[in-house]
């Protein structure tokens, strides 16, 4: 896996993390990649990745550990739900969100440039009815071409 599609693939599941709360789904925990029902596109599926959110709505804490072909990647996000842009830094670039809810949706926004490449992507966050499993859907747009994605996360017990 090339580094520009390692850098890709941590904006896409940065920007995944951004969710929300109030009379909305919570989505905070600790979430386990389920590889066999994700789909990456053309991206190869890490080895593993785990999220641990914590979720006060309108703020929303992101910790990510992953683990690719490439090596290890970590980072700390923070986001909210207003609809403001929020700005992380995820290695050496820095990666614009914004997150608002649609129902029970949580829909994100985001763009970064990679090396004078603009990436961007939209994407979902939902949480199934019995809270156990998170899905994040995402539309990536770069110089290279469109792709969907879908990331399955199982809720871990404490």
């Amino acid at each position: 896996m090339t580094l520009r599609k390692s850098l890709t693939m941590a904006f896409v599941l940065s920007l995944a993390l951004a969710s929300a709360m109030s009379a909305k789904p919570n989505f905070t925990g600790n979430w386990k990649l389920n590889a066999q029902k994700s789909d990456y596109g053309p991206m190869p599926a890490p080895e593993s990745s785990v999220l641990k959110i914590d979720h006060n709505d309108p703020e929303i804490k992101v910790s990510a550990n992953t683990s690719t072909q490439m090596g290890d990647m970590s980072f700390e996000a923070k986001y909210t739900t207003d609809g403001k842009e929020n700005t992380n830094n995820m290695g050496p670039m820095v990666v614009k969100t914004t997150s608002t809810w649609d129902g029970e949706a949580l829909v994100q926004s985001g763009k970064m440039d990679f090396d004078g490449n603009e990436i961007t992507m939209k994407g979902k966050w939902t949480l199934s009815e019995d809270g156990k499993t998170m899905t994040q859907a995402s539309h990536v747009t770069s110089p290279q071409g469109e792709f969907d994605m879908k990331a399955v996360y199982e809720k871990q017990a404490k």
